[in-house]
């Protein structure tokens, strides 16, 4: 299973070579980030702009590393105000269901508790996404209520015990 590692400065190669390579991948069911974001300075300004807010306690940013070092995901908690934030994930497609991702939300919950101190989790995903919805409900997400995505049907889910519950 790969590791999760806090988001630095020296992730931004691995991180690069992560977004490029599954970009048509993402495309598919979430928005895409863009030409601009995948040039070297345009990343180069994006990951930096991110080291900055995880420095600031605005946002906790991780990567899912294998052992050779390549990027295989990514969990984010952004927006940190109050004791909540909002999770956000992505797998590579060579990674997607193996687990990879309910594990690494699982670990990235037990950080939001403790040492983050949050005690509210909100997500969401299109309603096309069963897999996303499946790592939400059994990291104990609640559905709340159906939304629109980027202009597509959505859900929001919501996790109010962290501190209260273990996760699978």
């Amino acid at each position: 299973m790969p590791t999760l590692e806090r988001l630095r400065v020296e992730h931004a190669p691995a991180l690069l070579a992560f977004e490029h390579d599954n970009r048509a991948y993402f495309a598919r069911s979430i928005p895409d980030r863009g030409d601009a974001y995948f040039t070297p300075s345009g990343f180069a300004a994006r990951h930096a702009s991110l080291l900055a807010e995880q420095e600031a306690g605005t946002c906790h940013f991780h990567v899912l590393l294998e052992e050779d070092g390549r990027v295989v995901g990514r969990v984010n908690l952004i927006d940190v105000v109050d004791g909540s934030a909002e999770l956000g994930y992505r797998v590579g497609e060579r990674a997607a269901g193996r687990g990879v991702a309910t594990a690494a939300v699982t670990q990235v919950c037990r950080l939001a508790a403790r040492p983050y101190g949050l005690t509210t989790l909100t997500a969401v995903t299109t309603s096309d996404n069963p897999a996303s919805m499946t790592v939400l409900t059994r990291n104990g997400f609640t559905r709340v209520r159906d939304i629109t995505v980027d202009g597509r049907p959505g859900v929001s889910y919501v996790r109010r015990d962290l501190g209260g519950r273990d996760t699978p």
